[in-house]
């Protein structure tokens, strides 16, 4: 059995205009997975979806702010009017408007941190498993971060945010595994995109931040989609409730044990 091939697969996958997002996009496409790909702006996602169909791959765009329960509906009825079904939900959209010391914060830093982060993966995920149940199954797939489970200095609202992807993804897992959807999360340490160019383009700030990371590098987009794609695939099939850390041992250092 290839148990990555993801033929007559359907997956969502939101935050996929770059990064991360795209990287697991291009990788479950790759898989043979028809994908659609989401993000707040049109142009943005389209860009991603010429350049799977450009590959041999099937790709959808459609924008959609999962702040919002509209537009989350809108993305998972178009993919299912477009491709027949729903299998596989990466949610992966985030944000974070505050970065300094947690009593620095705002309350609409909160309510936009944990709307986005938190309530948009529930959003998401509301509307998709009707249609997995109408398929037998399905592979939910949140991404989190190291954040949530050792705070990350200047990032408590984030790092608070992203505890509560971890525990939603647990109690989601408990609930759904009789209908067979498996809920896992992924979280990663400092990943190469643009999201943290401040980090590694600045010689000074990339030595004192790669100090902290045993392996000695950042991780590639890429290699956070080869964890999805396993996650998403009938190897994961008894997998569900578990959070994939991949930091490159960032959080064993000082003795920060999680």
């Amino acid at each position: 059995m290839n148990t990555t091939n993801l033929e007559g697969k359907v997956a969502v996958i939101t935050g996929a205009s770059r990064g991360i997002g795209r990287a697991i996009a291009e990788a479950l496409a790759a898989a043979g997975a028809a994908v659609v790909v989401s993000s707040r702006k049109q142009e943005a996602v389209d860009a991603v979806a010429e350049a799977i169909r450009a590959q041999g791959g099937q790709a959808l765009a459609v924008a959609a702010h999962t702040g919002n329960s509209e537009a989350v509906g809108h993305l998972i009825a178009r993919a299912v009017e477009t491709f027949g079904g729903l299998d596989i939900l990466v949610n992966n959209a985030a944000t974070n408007p505050h970065f300094g010391p947690l009593l620095t914060a705002e309350e609409s830093h909160w309510h936009k941190i944990l709307d986005v982060n938190v309530v948009g993966y529930f959003r998401t995920v509301k509307a998709a498993v009707p249609h997995m149940q109408a398929r037998g199954g399905g592979k939910i797939i949140n991404i989190a971060s190291i954040a949530g489970l050792t705070p990350l200095e200047g990032m408590g609202v984030y790092s608070a945010s992203k505890a509560a992807v971890i525990m939603l993804t647990r109690a989601l897992a408990l609930e759904l595994a009789p209908a067979n959807i498996q809920v896992n999360a992924i979280a990663p340490g400092l990943v190469k995109t643009r999201f943290s160019q401040a980090l590694w383009d600045n010689p000074a700030l990339s030595e004192k931040v790669l100090a902290g990371i045993p392996a000695g590098r950042m991780a590639k987009p890429e290699e956070i989609a080869a964890a999805t794609l396993f996650l998403a695939s009938p190897a994961a099939d008894f997998v569900t409730g578990e959070v994939l850390v991949m930091d490159g041992g960032q959080r064993w250092v000082a003795g920060k044990v999680s």
